[in-house]
């Protein structure tokens, strides 16, 4: 029979061993037996007792003593620069164009402002396109937005000249 915990003591890091675990330690060091049982690198009775024993670890030497013989176990690294794996890193999200999300506004203030807003929605929503493909980054629906309630508003005041011209010639 396997014996249940690794018989060498932890990497000897900066106070590492007696420094309290914390519960991302905790569940670091239970991702790691995780795999290394996924692998089949250990039986089932093995694998349970050792994360009983990973969750009740006062300690990160406890805890590097449960995972030491594993391939993912303890890094020669102090405890102050603790790796996160690249699968665990955020996904770092484009930012959102803040001229699109202005084109967007001033494309929907069109109807309160009675299209006073539509010319600056239009050169907003372009700039931002612009902006948007060259950096790569989000709102193209908002930009798009504004341009169409824009050049809505500024056709709708196109139109209205243009009667209002007609009428005078025709009334004079």
């Amino acid at each position: 029979m396997s014996q249940p915990y690794p018989s060498w003591q932890p990497w000897q890091g900066s106070g590492a061993p007696s420094m309290l675990a914390s519960h991302a330690d905790r569940e670091r060091a239970v991702d790691v037996l995780r795999a290394g049982y996924g692998e089949g690198r250990m039986e089932q009775d093995e694998f349970e007792r050792r994360v009983g024993r990973a969750y009740a670890a006062r300690t990160v030497g406890e805890l590097t003593l449960l995972v030491a013989d594993l391939p993912q176990g303890p890094l020669p690294h102090p405890a102050s620069v603790v790796p996160v794996p690249p699968t665990f890193m955020p996904v770092p999200r484009p930012r959102t164009n803040g001229k699109a999300v202005a084109a967007g506004v001033c494309g929907l203030l069109c109807v309160p402002t009675m299209g006073l807003t539509g010319l600056p929605a239009v050169v907003l929503g372009h700039v931002a396109r612009a902006e948007i493909r060259s950096r790569g980054e989000l709102g193209d629906g908002l930009a798009l937005t504004g341009l169409v309630l824009g050049w809505l508003s500024t056709a709708g005041w196109a139109l209205v000249l243009v009667l209002l011209t007609v009428v005078s010639v025709v009334a004079s």
